[in-house]
């Protein structure tokens, strides 16, 4: 181990797997697939959980899974399932599904409500887990909608799958007295092999943004970057900056006209002539909300929950899985330009002659942006 690997929570993991899968059609159907083969136990820990069409086909499984004798263990954020029914909460319990929340909103907590689990994962029997940006919530499932989410998650197998299980470990026994079954050491995987690591955020860890801050430095040949809230900061924008200026193509694919926060897109909005005057690329994506976190440093890769913002970074626990190398990083450059080819590039001189209400917008929710900085950091 290196001595820039100390400040990892968890080491590179050789001999892995990793699939990418490409908005909810896709993803969706694997996840529900391997829910229906798990034999031993699922490992569920999400942000969004809402009640709808998904959240039926999820319960289903996971009652299902239960009712084989699977030990189901969901651990859920108290802020993301706020829209999950109460009959739907009742027909988890009475199918014997172990449950845990994660910070409950109480009054009077104030600033520390603000602190949510916002990562994404599934772990099944030790074989098969998933990760990404996505929640289980309507707006992500695309089968026959035009305008659902954008969004990746990736399917992974190998020794990085016991990390993984780990985290999970760790959050539920802080959160639950329900004792988790023994976990077993996933296998080597030798087909198509790949180094792998889990990256995390949480209180005194700041794993996710240690490692991009490095790789952003390191980079020779690009750095291309996809995330739905685009709240940089210092850091990240001045070694953005730095890697242009030495030729290295930094582009941002950010959403365009479609986003569930107009405030957050305005917010970041403000940053845009600093990065473009020193040659940073920005593409908004048209077609629909791009929800999407992906960053591409020459053949690095990292998906999963965390966004470039503030928020999430000072905020929530956060989970990534990074990536060394061939396949995956073919197959992102591949997903990167198409989703460039349906996008608006800004230009810095159209950008400068943008009509005065837009600059209004992100003048007002940058003083907001900087309001809520300063209230976190309160004692």
């Amino acid at each position: 181990m290196t001595r820039q690997d100390r400040h990892y929570r968890y080491p590179w993991r050789a001999d892995n797997q990793v699939e990418l899968l490409v908005d909810g059609e896709n993803f969706f159907p694997a996840m529900l697939q391997a829910l229906a083969q798990a034999r031993r136990y699922v490992l569920l820990e999400f942000y969004l959980f809402e009640s709808g069409r998904l959240s039926q086909r999820f319960i289903h499984a996971l009652c299902h899974a239960a009712e084989r004798g699977v030990g189901v263990y969901l651990l859920l954020d108290d802020f993301g399932a706020r829209r999950l029914s109460a009959s739907e909460r009742q027909r988890l319990q009475r199918a014997n599904i172990h449950l845990a929340w994660y910070n409950p909103l109480r009054y009077g907590k104030w600033r520390r409500n603000l602190f949510r689990d916002h990562r994404k994962l599934l772990l099944i029997d030790g074989i098969l887990g998933f990760t990404g940006g996505a929640g289980i919530a309507d707006e992500f499932d695309t089968s026959g909608k035009p305008l659902g989410w954008h969004e990746v998650m990736v399917a992974f197998r190998g020794p990085v799958l016991a990390d993984w299980q780990h985290l999970f470990t760790e959050n539920w026994q802080r959160l639950s007295d329900t004792p988790l079954p023994a976990l077993p050491v996933p296998d080597h995987c030798h087909r198509q092999s790949q180094q792998a690591r889990l990256t995390i955020n949480a209180p005194g860890q700041m794993g996710v943004k240690r490692s991009l801050l490095r790789q952003l430095q390191q980079a020779q040949r690009r750095i291309w970057i996809a995330t739905a809230y685009f709240i940089p900061s210092w850091k990240i924008r001045r070694r953005l900056r730095r890697a242009a200026r030495r030729g290295v193509d930094v582009r941002l694919l950010l959403p365009g006209p479609h986003t569930d926060h107009p405030a957050v897109r305005h917010a970041g909005r403000r940053y845009y002539a600093g990065l473009l005057r020193q040659g940073v690329r920005i593409y908004e994506y048209q077609p629909r909300f791009i929800h999407a976190k992906l960053q591409l440093c020459d053949d690095w890769v990292s998906v999963g929950s965390s966004n470039i913002d503030r928020w999430n970074l000072r905020w929530n626990l956060e989970a990534n899985l990074e990536v060394e190398g061939e396949p995956l990083a073919s197959q992102m450059v591949a997903l990167f330009e198409q989703d460039f080819a349906q996008s608006a590039e800004i230009h810095y001189q159209d950008w400068q002659v943008r009509p005065w209400y837009r600059r209004l917008q992100e003048r007002g929710w940058g003083w907001v942006d900087r309001w809520l900085e300063r209230f976190s950091q309160r004692s």
